[in-house]
């Protein structure tokens, strides 16, 4: 074997490659030999850079605190935004509980609409009680409207019989169908010509603010205000007047009854015209009767609505636009409204439960409806005539065609 010719010193490649060296230097603090720090720039993948199990935990503690400090956060954001129109909304239920309370004809959902019509028109509305009076009016009134259908009990309907019952239906289903059709000839909106048609033939304001949030109307806001003037005009007059036409025309107090709960718009103004005539809870009844189609006729009416604005929107952009935008085929709050009049039909709800219910509904819905007056422009709807001449059609059809079938039937 020959030597090899390799001198000391040189014969052994270094152990350690120049650049990791140079990047031990440069990480050991200074020192050029790397002995304060040897550990390898690659450590973000390492351990060594790794947070420990306490610090994780610790982390994670933490999250859900943050989260919940950002919820209490937009929360109190939300009730400094809405406070204000809530407070002027709940002094505005307690004027049109004592109002209600003294003059019975007008219910306090009837005052309340009244009250921010004129508040809104001779006062005005500031922008700071803008946000709570919208919620009042949406959210608070979905809620009412759901309530309503505790005070409706399937079987108390269906004991009237199928006469009574066949009356409150060609009644209401031959006004809702002709009056928008009317309407159209007046030269009416068709929000204006739908939501008088809803007010008059199912149960006045209730009715108009439950059409009016399922579905899209571009004249929102004129179209409710005349259907509410049309309403309270209207069923305030049949107060005096039907008492006195039942008179003339020698009708029966049970006939009586049937007319004025299948014919008159509102439930308070039904229950003022049955308890001066001795007919209360048979007038009320068969105006609950009416109520009941509320859940049918706004959702057959709403989902029309959305197949017509799919038929009528064109393209793709315009399609896809309309597909998110579309309200839904029911209503949550008419779904609701069945599954509370279900609940009432069984028979279980405890009688406190039940004899509770209609007042916290009017208390509901006079707030919602005094948001939904303060929208309202009284000058507009003074120069309303079409709509008032259009609201008086319809009372009529409803009374002459209920009296026909009261004559008939009962």
């Amino acid at each position: 074997m020959t030597a090899s010719t390799e001198e000391p010193g040189t014969a052994i490649a270094p152990t350690r490659p120049i650049h990791t060296r140079r990047t031990l230097e440069n990480t050991s603090a200074g020192t050029p030999d790397g002995t304060q720090n040897r550990t390898p720039t690659r450590t973000s993948e390492g351990p060594a850079n790794r947070p420990s199990e306490q610090t994780r935990d610790q982390t994670s503690e933490r999250a859900p605190e943050r989260g919940l400090g950002r919820a209490a956060g937009r929360a109190s954001g939300w009730i400094r935004r809405v406070w204000p129109g809530v407070a002027m909304a709940v002094g505005a239920v307690v004027f049109s509980m004592l109002v209600s309370r003294y003059v019975p004809a007008l219910s306090p959902a009837v005052v309340a609409v009244i009250s921010g019509a004129a508040l809104a028109s001779l006062v005005g509305v500031g922008e700071r009680f803008r946000a709570g009076l919208a919620f009042v009016s949406r959210r608070v009134l979905r809620l009412a409207i759901a309530l309503l259908g505790l005070q409706i009990s399937l079987p108390q309907v269906l004991a009237l019989g199928w006469q009574t019952l066949a009356i409150v239906t060609a009644a209401t289903g031959l006004t809702f169908v002709t009056t928008p059709l009317i309407g159209r000839r007046l030269g009416l909106s068709r929000g204006t010509s739908l939501l008088i048609a809803t007010g008059v033939s199912i149960c006045g304001a209730s009715a108009i603010a439950a059409m009016r949030e399922s579905i899209d109307l571009p004249d929102d806001d004129d179209a409710a205000a005349s259907a509410l003037g049309v309403v309270v005009l209207y069923g305030t007059a049949a107060i005096a007047v039907l008492p006195l036409l039942a008179s003339l025309m020698d009708l029966s107090p049970a006939q009586l009854g049937v007319w004025a709960g299948a014919a008159v718009h509102e439930v308070a103004q039904v229950a003022a015209i049955g308890a001066a005539s001795g007919v209360l809870a048979g007038a009320v009844t068969v105006k609950l009767g009416r109520v009941v189609l509320l859940a049918p006729i706004v959702a057959l009416t709403s989902y029309r609505n959305r197949r017509t604005s799919t038929r009528t929107t064109t393209g793709t952009a315009a399609r896809t636009t309309a597909r998110t935008a579309r309200p839904p085929i029911v209503p949550v709050f008419v779904v609701a409204f069945l599954a509370m009049m279900a609940v009432r039909s069984t028979g279980w709800l405890p009688a406190t439960l039940t004899e509770t219910v209609p007042g916290v509904t009017n208390v509901l819905m006079a707030a919602a409806l005094f948001g939904l007056g303060t929208g309202i422009d009284v000058r507009k709807l003074a120069r309303g005539g079409r709509a008032v001449l259009l609201g008086g059609i319809a009372t009529a059809i409803i009374a002459v065609t209920s009296l026909a079938g009261v004559m008939v039937f009962v």
